[in-house]
Order: C-alpha cells, then sequence, then structure tokens
C-alpha cells in the first residue's frame, strides 16, 4: 500500500526538482561576428566561446527587430513587435515620434507604444505562476516607473529601467537609480553579473527553480573601457598589423558610413568585460552544483553597431548592422544550452526568433503553453533534439529610419529566400540568403513570380497582426538631401576615419580622462 501511494505522488505532483533552472543572457548591441566562435580574429571571447560549444547554435537565429525596444518586448511577451506596437527604440523624450519628427525624411514614422502593456503575460509571469523565482538585472527598456521588471513579473531587478543606454556609463558611479554605486571605477558589467551570480547561489541553497535574465547593457554606446583592457587591445592591433591600415576603413552605404573592419581597441575592451562577466555567471552555476539542471540561453537584441551610435564594429560578410534591414543588423547569435539534451557543438539551421524563446521555455520547464499570448513563437524543443520543425515564414516591420541608415521597411524570410519591402517608394529587394550573405545581388527584377508570392504573404500577415505604417512627410526636400550626402562623403567620411584612427595611437587619452578612473 505505501508502495501504490508513493507511486501515485511520482506520477501527480510536479516535480519541482526536475524543473530546469533558467539563466537568459541578452546582450545589447553584440554583432553576431564580434565572437570568437563566430569568426572574430580581433575580439577575445573564450568564454561565450565555451558556453556556444556546449550549447545548440542556431545559425539562423533571428531578433525580432533591428533594434533594442521592440526586440525585447518581443522575448518577454512572444509577440511580434507589430503586434504589440512597439516597433522603435523607446525614445524617453519622445523624440523619434512623429509629432517630434524633425529631420528631412521623405515619410513620418510610424507612432508606437512608450511601455510594455501590463496586459501582457510575461515569460517571468508565466514561470512565476509555476513555482519559479524570477530576477532580471541590467537593461529594461520597456518603460519606466509602473512598467519596470518589478512590474512584469521579476522578483527582484537590479539596474531596469527605462533607460536605453547606461546613464553613468560603464564604471561606477552608474547614476541609476535601481543600482546602488560601488566604488568609482567598477565595471557596470562585472557588478551585474556577480548579482546575477549572487541571486544563482542563494536560490541554489532553496532548492526551488528559478529564472535569471542578465540583461547587460554591453556594448551598447557610449564606448568605454579601462585603460588596462584598452592597452591590451591596442597592443594586440599592432601585432596584427591594423594600425597600418592602408584601405579605408568606413564606406558609405546608401545613407551611412559603416565599418569595414574589427579593430577598435576600446570596443575590443567592452567585449572583454562582457565575457569576464558571462564567466562570473557560468562559474556561479558551477560553484552552485546546478550546472545539470541548468538551462543558459544566449542571444543579441539587433545586430551590430557598424554604422551610427559608436560605429564600433563591422558585421562582415553580413550586410548592414544594428538599425538596419540586412542580415547585419537583425541575424544573431542564438545558442541555447540544456544539459543532458543539446548534444555539445550541436548545430541548428532552423530558422528562430525572439518570440520563440518564451514557449521553448515553457515546454524546456513542462509546462503548459500560453498560445493566446505567445502567438507569434514556437517551441524549438524539437530542434533542441535533434528532431524537424514545421517550416515557416518570419516576418520583421520597421515603419521607422534608424538612427543608424535603416530604411522605413518590412522583411519576409522565406526558407533561403528574403524579400525586403521599402516604404518610402514601393520598391523591393530579393535575396537568396544562403548564396549570398552580404545580400549583393539583388534578384527581385528576374525572379518576379518569387517577389509577387511573398509580397502577397508579407501583406497578409500585416493585416492579421495590426501593423501601422509611415505617412507622407510635408516639407521633404531632395535638394537638402543631396547636400547632407554631398558633406557626408566630403566631410563626414573622413571626419570618421581620423577619429576612430586616434583610437589605436598610442598615446590615446579619452577626453576627460580614462572612464575608470574618473572620480577616483
Amino acid at each position: 500500500m505505501r508502495f501504490l501511494l508513493a507511486l501515485t505522488l511520482l506520477v501527480t505532483l510536479p516535480a519541482a526538482a526536475d524543473q530546469p533552472n533558467f539563466v537568459f543572457i541578452l546582450v545589447d548591441d553584440l554583432g553576431k561576428e564580434d565572437l570568437g566562435i563566430e569568426g572574430s580574429a580581433f575580439y577575445e571571447t573564450p568564454r561565450i566561446d565555451a558556453l556556444a560549444k556546449r550549447s545548440m547554435r542556431f545559425v539562423r537565429g533571428y531578433s525580432s527587430c533591428q533594434v533594442c525596444s521592440p526586440s525585447r518586448a518581443a522575448i518577454q511577451s512572444g509577440k511580434t513587435p507589430a503586434r504589440l506596437q512597439i516597433t522603435d527604440y523607446i525614445s524617453v523624450k519622445g523624440d523619434n515620434q512623429p509629432e517630434q519628427w524633425n529631420r528631412n525624411t521623405k515619410l513620418l514614422p510610424s507612432p508606437y507604444k512608450s511601455e510594455l502593456p501590463l496586459e501582457e503575460v510575461t515569460v517571468a509571469e508565466a514561470l512565476k505562476e509555476n513555482g519559479y523565482s524570477t530576477f532580471f538585472a541590467g537593461k529594461w527598456h520597456l518603460g519606466a516607473d509602473g512598467f519596470t521588471p518589478s512590474e512584469q513579473g521579476y522578483d527582484v531587478n537590479v539596474g531596469g529601467y527605462h533607460y536605453g543606454t547606461p546613464p553613468g556609463g560603464y564604471h561606477s558611479p552608474y547614476n541609476n537609480p535601481k543600482l546602488s554605486d560601488d566604488e568609482p571605477g567598477t565595471e557596470l558589467p562585472i557588478r551585474l553579473g556577480n548579482e546575477t551570480a549572487k541571486f544563482i547561489s542563494e536560490q541554489a541553497k532553496g532548492g526551488a527553480p528559478f529564472f535569471a535574465m542578465l540583461s547587460f547593457y554591453s556594448v551598447h554606446a557610449p564606448i568605454q573601457c579601462s585603460e588596462n583592457r584598452w592597452k591590451k587591445y591596442q597592443a594586440k592591433a599592432e601585432a596584427m598589423g591594423l594600425t597600418k591600415r592602408s584601405e579605408p576603413r568606413f564606406e558609405i552605404d546608401r545613407s551611412k558610413e559603416v565599418r569595414q573592419v574589427q579593430d577598435h581597441p576600446v570596443y575590443a575592451g567592452m567585449m572583454a568585460a562582457l565575457d569576464d562577466a558571462v564567466g562570473v555567471v557560468l562559474d556561479a552555476i558551477e560553484d552552485a552544483g546546478i550546472a545539470n539542471n541548468t538551462v543558459v540561453i544566449f542571444t543579441s537584441d539587433n545586430g551590430g553597431v557598424s554604422s551610427g551610435d559608436g560605429f564600433a564594429t563591422a558585421c562582415l560578410p553580413m550586410r548592414g548592422g544594428k538599425g538596419r534591414q540586412w542580415e547585419g543588423g537583425i541575424r544573431q547569435p542564438y545558442y541555447i544550452a540544456w544539459p543532458g539534451v543539446t548534444n555539445e557543438g550541436g548545430i541548428s539551421e532552423v530558422p528562430a526568433t525572439g518570440t520563440d524563446f518564451y514557449p521553448t521555455i515553457l515546454d524546456m520547464a513542462g509546462l503548459d503553453g500560453k498560445p493566446e499570448q505567445h502567438l507569434d513563437g514556437v517551441s524549438l524543443v524539437p530542434a533542441l533534439k535533434g528532431e524537424s520543425v514545421d517550416a515557416r515564414d518570419l516576418f520583421w516591420h520597421y515603419p521607422h529610419y534608424g538612427n543608424q541608415g535603416g530604411d522605413p521597411s518590412a522583411i519576409i524570410l522565406r526558407g533561403d529566400w528574403k524579400l525586403i519591402h521599402y516604404f518610402e517608394d514601393g520598391r523591393y529587394e530579393l535575396y537568396n540568403i544562403a548564396r549570398d550573405t552580404g545580400e549583393t545581388n539583388d534578384l527581385a527584377a528576374e525572379r518576379s513570380s518569387k517577389v509577387t508570392e511573398m509580397a502577397t504573404a508579407l501583406k497578409t500577415w500585416q493585416k492579421e497582426v495590426g501593423a501601422s505604417f509611415p505617412t507622407e512627410k510635408p516639407n521633404y526636400s531632395a535638394e537638402k538631401h543631396q547636400q547632407s550626402m554631398q558633406q557626408l562623403k566630403k566631410v563626414g567620411l573622413p571626419r570618421r576615419e581620423s577619429q576612430h584612427a586616434e583610437f589605436l595611437n598610442p598615446g590615446f587619452i579619452p577626453k576627460g580622462g580614462w572612464w575608470d578612473q574618473r572620480g577616483k
């Protein structure tokens, strides 16, 4: 009788001890090609590379948008940015909303919501409903007071507020009301890594499952690192012959200059600090003795900043970068390490996107999905087990002008075919990204039937999700646009070249002194 009762309890009660913990690492503005495992020869990321090697690497992994807030909203909600009406980065001042728009463009950008609605049941809330402790550290950028992680399902919030960039920079004092200061000069990513490690250690003692999201501000602008980190990579650049580069560091692609080489020693220092912080978290998982029952997820919110902001990295061989509609803006590192399930060195060709994390996490936890919530995601558990996943189209809708040169446009990805629709003039670009990762060979003219087929599917999807569109802007001046492009070629491009060459100068000192030494 006792045996039968015990067996009944084993069958009917949820086995909390068997439910995996989740550590979700989200990096800001990290380009796929910024990682050593993805091909970078200049930046050094040994801890992230090691994580990738024991993960399933989705080599066709994508963010849900080419800029940050929409991508982050999609991860939290499982819904596409167009459906959420969060389609651009959330500006605290609202200067990218149409009523304040003062740039000389053909279109006025579409309006968008300035916070993630509380009605959305986040992935953290879904896990919390099922006994998970929840933790958030770092960049939120989905609303201020009343809409912070604390109101969206996270028991602990360290540093998450409406800021899109760290208000105090990357060294203490942080000037963040949700994050206490450290000794002057302390690196922000290390602090966030330590906070996450502390939470992991504390939760491991209790035995209940947890969900920890470490959402780095790194490697978003401002581009800052310690003097010692800069010295290391300045010397490495010299050893690699990068300081004597004869070819231009930047080329103009349509409307902006775009970086063509990875040689920025300050950015390399930022990457090193990021990697060290990831190492702190991974070590905490091991030290707590929970590595065999902890899923680690790693990704970025959008592509690397090759144009605009800090102009800090290159995304080649992919075209573009953050804010742009090409692969450099939306294809990301996308790693999931599930102990006992994913094979070390596993590679998946399954197209995956930011909305997929929500249903995948619930599935891995053995919980029922919330299909009414994560409408635009699918579980990747079959792929993680080496099984097939039904083919589907992926979509993007960005009715804005990116600060990095992106155009108001929409995208559909169907198999190897990628169609881009431009809202300014209605034209299409069609690429076979399996053969043309750099998106240099536009096949729209010769494959008109493919354009029609995919354009029809794109329009149907836009109607389904209630997508909003930009409108015509009065007083656009084509003459002023031509003048600005001439100014960019004659003045802006040479100035950018000179500025970035200076970072490699052995005597370089940032204006105001080294960031880690200020306030000491």
